[in-house]
């Protein structure tokens, strides 16, 4: 009777601690869910949790559950797709166009997507996609007969090449998967991968479920083709369900066959997997890897999700779509994150994880770190870890370099020069501890700060008149790449780095102004720390960088700010007038450099419509200006592109000098504009169109996470 008394009593106590867990999680959960239909401004691309990934052979995945010519596709950059073909009563369902109920996201995390749908007329699905780690990603189908009726169905999971093929090693019998091995090209439109690095091209591929197939097949072909193959003609004396169990040689695609009877009520699971390695590794180890994870519960990594947006301000938005983008801007932040290796200990992010380029893939730059200011919201701690890692890296002089990362830093000398990023360090730093107040971090970075603004004045103004110039590796430096009006002397762009970038013969604006700013963030942490003098010290150095900024660089005529020749302070470089109008003009705002009258003027010019005002945000270039192009046809451009981040401090300044409203409405375009390709293609962008809806630049790039920022600015009571 006693032991019975215990074991109650344990029971009962289980029942308790895990009643009180889920009413913990609850609050959370119902905020995260989220209902999101098809042309719903959603972020669908997701990447394994930080630790689980790794830097090399590293696969995330695009989840297309919007387009209704497919079927719910998982594709990997250079990687090919996998999706499911369900057949029920004989009745093949190829498409989300032909599904009876169209799927409804309920839930997207970094790492793991929740939907449901009806292929069919009373067949239920719920199917969570989950990358569990770098080499491997599922699918999970709980499947349930809600109808009267007993339906037959069956599921015909798909690995496809999009471009290439695959070749069939064997069919691995004791474990129900394919092997197979196929080429991966390091070829990128922009920014090739090297393969030096360790990404491998020759790789595995190991396609398996978590039940007992009826069949398996390879295929050439199209999924037309495929459909003739499992609609096979009733009367045909030939016909047959299984699959051709094809067990070497080359295919398009290598399919699955899933199939089970559904009595009315009854329910069925079936997942798969998909498993990557470079052929050079062990194929018995892949088969093992994913071989253990085919039955664990997804639930914890569910709750993982939930813990991991505990801390995310729970902003009460007064529509789904900006939610949506809110949300999906921290999932794009978290996604590109790593784990601590090679030369840093601490964890890092890349620029995108898919799709994958090589400049983006590997270090860290000052300017994507921005982004950061973001993602503290979520997780400060790695927030505050990535900044670290340039704290580490920092050579013993100062010099913050241009990328550092897992390979140290790189800091590209050009004429025996180092070179460095767009100086946002301590602004950054200031801004993560307001989020985290960790005093720690705050002291650790204002020392790295202060050493690197050293640096900079140094190095950065060389000629020692209190303006600066951008070093002679200026076109990387000054993150504005090509299609610059100002620095880049021809518009075609077609000479060489030394003759094409003028940005270190001239006195920039951009980089005194980022230089005000580290010292006014500087000041407030030396405040903050109780280091009076010093703050003290810092704020009259960016008063006096400022009044020089005034005397030097304003032109009264026009009312704006520009650059100036480093030789005589003059709007003119050989026969070039330098008064062209960018944004940068506005970042006097930003910096809190420019009086209130002159700010006044500077509104008139940025709520310009012919100018400034543009549907889409502010861009880059003047839309008067004759270089200005409002076509995002590449990455990196410079003469009208909005630029999320840039956008963002323009919505700083504005707020610092008392423009609340005109700030709220140009949130309103970046949020507008955000939406409109989160709708279209589910996609962030490394730059967006002041004009138009369509754009071809670098996809999913990293430092557009600062909408979430934007958003919780806008939402502060």
């Amino acid at each position: 009777m006693k032991i019975l008394t215990r074991t109650a009593f344990l029971i009962f106590s289980f029942l308790i601690g895990f009643a009180a867990i889920a009413q913990q999680f609850k609050p959370i959960e119902d905020y995260l869910r989220i209902g999101a239909k098809a042309a719903d401004p959603l972020y669908t691309t997701y990447a394994a949790a930080m630790a689980r990934s790794q830097l090399y052979g590293d696969k995330a995945y695009k989840m297309d559950y919007y387009s209704d010519c497919r079927p719910v596709s998982y594709s990997s950059d250079q990687a090919g797709t996998m999706f499911c073909i369900w057949k029920v009563n004989d009745v093949v369902i190829p498409s989300i166009g032909e599904f009876f109920v169209k799927p409804v996201v309920k839930f997207s995390f970094p790492d793991m997507a929740i939907m449901e749908y009806e292929p069919f007329r009373g067949i239920r699905v719920k199917e969570t996609f989950f990358v569990y780690s770098s080499s491997i990603a599922m699918v999970d189908m709980e499947i349930k007969n809600v109808d009267k009726i007993v339906h037959q169905v069956a599921a015909y999971p798909i690995l496809q090449m999009d471009d290439d093929s695959l070749e069939i090693v064997r069919f691995n019998l004791p474990s129900d998967g394919y092997l197979t091995h196929r080429y991966e090209s390091l070829y990128r439109l922009i920014s090739s991968l090297k393969p030096e690095y360790g990404y491998p091209s020759r790789v595995r591929d190991y396609f398996t479920s978590n039940c007992q197939t009826a069949s398996h097949g390879g295929y050439p072909g199209t999924m037309a083709d495929f459909y003739n193959t499992i609609k096979t003609d009733f009367y045909s004396n030939r016909r047959t369900d299984s699959l051709n169990m094809k067990s070497s040689g080359f295919v398009d695609f290598i399919s699955l066959h899933l199939n089970k009877r559904l009595n009315p009520g009854e329910s069925v699971n079936f997942r798969y997997l998909r498993g990557f390695q470079d052929q050079n590794d062990n194929p018995e180890k892949l088969i093992r890897a994913v071989d253990s994870v085919k039955n664990f519960m997804l639930k914890t990594y569910y709750e993982d999700n939930l813990i991991l947006y505990a801390k995310v301000p729970r902003i009460a938005f007064s529509n789904q779509s900006d939610k949506l983008a809110y949300l999906s801007a921290l999932n794009l932040a978290r996604g590109c994150m790593y784990p601590a290796s090679g030369k840093t200990k601490y964890n890092f992010y890349v620029f995108s994880r898919n799709p994958l380029w090589g400049w983006g893939h590997g270090h860290q730059v000052l300017h994507e770190s921005l982004s950061m200011m973001a993602y503290a919201y979520m997780d400060p701690k790695s927030a505050e870890g990535s900044q670290r890692v340039f704290m580490e890296q920092q050579r013993d002089d100062g010099l913050i370099a241009y990328r550092h990362g897992p390979r140290g830093l790189q800091d590209y000398p050009h004429n025996n020069m180092s070179t460095t990023s767009s100086p946002f360090f301590s602004w950054i730093n200031l801004e993560l501890y307001l989020t985290g107040k960790n005093k720690q971090f705050l002291a650790d970075a204002y020392s790295s700060g202060v050493k690197y603004v050293e640096w900079l004045i140094k190095n950065r103004d060389t000629d020692q008149d209190g303006t600066f110039e951008w070093g002679p590796y200026g076109i990387i430096e000054n993150v504005r790449d090509w299609y610059n009006a100002v620095f880049q002397v021809s518009a075609e762009c077609y000479l060489d780095v030394d003759k094409e970038d003028i940005s270190d013969e001239l006195e920039c604006l951009d980089l005194t102004l980022m230089v005000i700013k580290e010292e006014r963030s500087l000041a407030k942490m030396a405040e903050i720390l109780g280091k009076t003098s010093e703050a003290a010290d810092w704020k009259a150095l960016a008063d006096q960088t400022s009044k020089l900024v005034n005397e030097r660089m304003w032109d009264e005529t026009t009312g704006f700010y520009y650059s100036v020749n480093k030789k005589d302070h003059t709007f003119q470089f050989m026969t070039r007038d330098l008064k062209r109008q960018e944004i940068i003009g506005f970042l006097t705002l930003w910096a809190e450099a420019a009086p209130s009258d002159r700010a006044e003027r500077l509104i008139e010019t940025l709520t310009d419509s012919t100018r400034f005002w543009r549907k889409y945000g502010v861009p880059t270039l003047s839309a008067q200006d004759l270089w200005y192009s409002p076509y995002v046809d590449y990455c990196c451009k410079w003469n009208g592109p909005v630029w999320m981040l840039w956008d963002y401090m323009v919505y700083d300044g504005l707020r610092r000098y008392g423009y609340d409203e005109l700030a709220h409405q140009l949130a309103r375009k970046m949020v507008n504009s955000v939406t409109l390709q989160l709708a279209k293609n589910h996609n962030y962008w490394e730059s967006y169109s002041p004009d138009n809806e369509v754009l071809n630049c670098p996809q999913n790039y990293i430092w557009d996470a600062i909408i979430a920022k934007l958003l919780i600015e806008e939402n502060k009571k």
